[in-house]
């Protein structure tokens, strides 16, 4: 009996097909977890003005205003939603962040309210004032394309840093602190950098 490739060939295209839809997969999923290269996308915002906010407060968090955003130092403005999986990937480092003294302000995008503040109440609220922008409007002033998304102030209100994608700790390693030593600025050491450090 002789061998019919022709029977095989399909076979054959469609464990190919799902082989590099498989491959490109996990390869996205490394990206999402590593955070999104920021020179690829360039900001409008970076090394401008912070724009100005109108959002309603979350939940009983105070107000978040524009006028939060100078005079305390490097800041960090997170746009974040529920339904995000990167966001939840990013919290446990923004929540050692606050807890190392960064300040920390969080605008909750296109989210339902009972969603959002479960979504802090499961995962703990490092925020130190949340806004709403239930409608996009303050995310398209600001050139916010995708969650989560995240910008870096100095005291004068200057966005410093306009960073892309999830601040996971090997983001802020290899991506936002080299970017913001760069611009002459730095965050708070974290308990596992500082070992780090000591051990070196």
């Amino acid at each position: 009996m002789k061998f019919n490739w022709l029977m095989v060939l399909p076979v054959a295209l469609t464990m190919g097909f799902f082989g590099i839809a498989g491959y490109q997969l996990l390869n996205t999923q490394e990206e999402l977890q590593q955070g999104v290269d920021t020179n690829s996308l360039r900001s409008a915002q970076q090394g401008r003005p912070a724009p100005d906010f109108d959002l309603q407060p979350l939940g009983d968090s105070a107000e978040l205003s524009r006028a939060d955003l100078e005079g305390n130092g490097l800041v960090i403005v997170n746009f974040f939603a529920s339904w995000c999986p990167p966001c939840r990937a990013e919290h446990p480092t923004l929540t050692a962040l606050a807890e190392a003294g960064a300040p920390l302000y969080g605008v909750n995008y296109r989210d339902r309210i009972d969603q959002a503040l479960g979504f802090l109440d499961e995962l703990g609220n490092p925020y130190d004032r949340i806004g709403r922008d239930d409608q996009a409007r303050n995310g398209a002033n600001w050139g916010v394309v995708a969650m989560p998304e995240t910008f870096f102030i100095d005291d004068a209100g200057i966005v410093v840093l306009h960073f892309r994608g999830p601040v996971t700790e090997r983001a802020l390693r290899t991506q936002i602190r080299p970017a913001l030593a760069e611009a002459g600025h730095s965050l708070p050491m974290l308990p596992g950098e500082e070992a780090a450090a000591e051990t070196n």
